[in-house]
């Protein structure tokens, strides 16, 4: 008898005399129905125990939580909610369970006291619907990048610079904390370290995936980044993921008609291939919408606003036309705003990014040409001498999921940049020698997993989107 998941039997119409399924338990009414769960799908499968067949020490051992192995007939539901259930001829707990003990009880639990026990979260229909359509956008995003001729590239997780220029990164180093070798001057004497240099965790992989795009012209890179920033908001993490594509010969315009196809696609593949988690996240987030004063209520549901980036073209605006909207709005006029627009330069909120998206042009916008000075030393230089070509995408509850750009790829105004922010030369010397041999225009984008899953899950803390968070004072599990 071949053992079968509850996503592969639920989709069954026929009677089938002998299944074989495993799972956990989610609960047991009545020493006579069993919710069990395996993972493969939100739902349970109805297990019917007649308890006369079975002894009641068994019995009593199934409780929520435990693993149990359980053969039987695949039958037609007798209740409401599903179309088949399993009268089970033979059952076997797995492995011990103490219900005193068990945290995930059936019952309504904050997300705080789950994140304190992340081991076991997933064990609840929110979680596991979170983490399945965290796997399966990462799936979508490696077929994207596939299917169009992208090579995937890892970059290193030490490196000895600093992409963003921010300094806000974690060291890593072999020296005695207690007794490290100094220069003649006091100071750490690195060259005596592991590497023979300073050396941090990275905080990204695209300068690297720069230097691989100038050879193999389409590369992506989908690994772990680091950020030493001491932040407790929902929105930031020590630990995050980042995809960042890089694309040789390609300029500002290409690489938001990339930017754009590709965050469309994977939002699509989840919209086919994730229905039931999607509809489930869907009707939590509207019953805590009831909840809510009326003016704090969300104006689209969750598959709304997923249908609302598949199936709008997204506006593409400069950011001085952007600033002009906002410096000229009612929310501004009226000082309805927490950050007030005045400004050519002002560096844009959440709170101006979502009014352009929900409510002025209300479909998904492509800002760019920001102010250089706002943005990192990297991105190539307007011929107005005051912009950059960056680009950065918006959508409607989040503003900014996606941040890109051309890159700069003339030596001697790059140089003049890294001095200006006082980047030596001799850090990025291979950085340079890109613009020294075969340089050419090309452009990419950067886009944080776990904002892209928050966006998809409907999820307002970072901390729920990824197995296990790393934040300032946790590091558990």
């Amino acid at each position: 008898m071949q053992l079968k998941t509850i996503s592969d039997l639920l989709t069954q119409n026929t009677v089938i005399p002998e299944v074989e399924i495993k799972g956990w338990v989610r609960t047991f009414r009545a020493n006579r129905f069993i919710a069990l769960n395996d993972g493969s799908t939100i739902n349970n499968i109805q297990c019917v125990v007649d308890f006369e067949k079975f002894d009641e020490a068994t019995l009593k051992r199934v409780t929520t939580g435990a693993a149990i192995h359980i053969k039987g007939e695949l039958v037609e539901s007798q209740g409401k909610g599903q179309s088949v259930e399993i009268q089970v001829a033979s059952l076997e707990i797995l492995g011990d369970s103490d219900p005193e003990t068990y945290p995930i009880q059936p019952k309504k639990h904050s997300f705080e006291f789950l994140r304190e026990n992340a081991h076991l979260r997933t064990r609840t229909n929110t979680f596991s619907a979170v983490m399945r359509l965290r796997s399966s956008l990462s799936f979508a995003i490696h077929k994207y990048f596939n299917e169009h001729g992208f090579y995937y590239m890892h970059s290193p997780i030490i490196t000895g610079s600093d992409a963003e220029g921010a300094g806000e990164m974690f060291k890593v180093s072999s020296l005695d904390p207690k007794n490290p070798p100094l220069t003649e001057e006091g100071k750490v004497d690195y060259t005596k370290d592991f590497f023979g240099k300073e050396t941090n965790l990275t905080v990204s992989g695209q300068l690297e995936a720069e230097t691989y795009a100038m050879s193999l012209g389409k590369v992506y890179t989908f690994g772990p980044t680091f950020r030493a920033e001491n932040s407790n908001t929902s929105r930031h993490l020590a630990e995050f993921w980042m995809i960042e594509p890089e694309v040789a010969f390609m300029d500002l315009a290409g690489n938001m008609d990339l930017a754009e196809d590709f965050m469309k696609s994977v939002i699509k593949y989840i919209l086919e291939h994730n229905r039931e988690d999607l509809e489930f996240l869907d009707q939590r987030l509207q019953d805590e919408d009831k909840k809510k004063p009326q003016a704090e209520r969300s104006d689209m549901s969750l598959i709304e606003k997923l249908n609302f980036v598949t199936d709008n073209h997204f506006k593409r605006v400069s950011y001085t036309e952007a600033i002009d909207i906002l410096r000229n709005c009612k929310p501004n006029k009226k000082k309805k705003f927490k950050y007030l627009i005045n400004e050519w330069g002002t560096d844009l909120q959440s709170e101006h990014e979502r009014y352009l998206v929900e409510k002025h042009f209300k479909c998904p916008v492509i800002l760019f040409d920001y102010p250089a000075n706002i943005k990192a030393f990297y991105m190539r230089l307007n011929d107005d001498g005051k912009t950059v070509r960056a680009m950065d995408i918006l959508f409607p509850g989040i503003g900014e999921i996606v941040g890109g750009a051309q890159r700069e790829e003339r030596l001697d105004i790059l140089k003049e940049k890294m001095a200006a922010i006082d980047i030596p030369e001799e850090e990025l010397w291979w950085y340079l020698d890109l613009r020294k041999f075969g340089t050419a225009v090309h452009s990419g984008f950067g886009l944080g997993f776990e904002r892209l899953v928050m966006f998809a899950t409907g999820m307002s803390n970072i901390r729920d989107v990824i197995p296990f968070p790393r934040t300032p004072q946790n590091a558990e599990f």
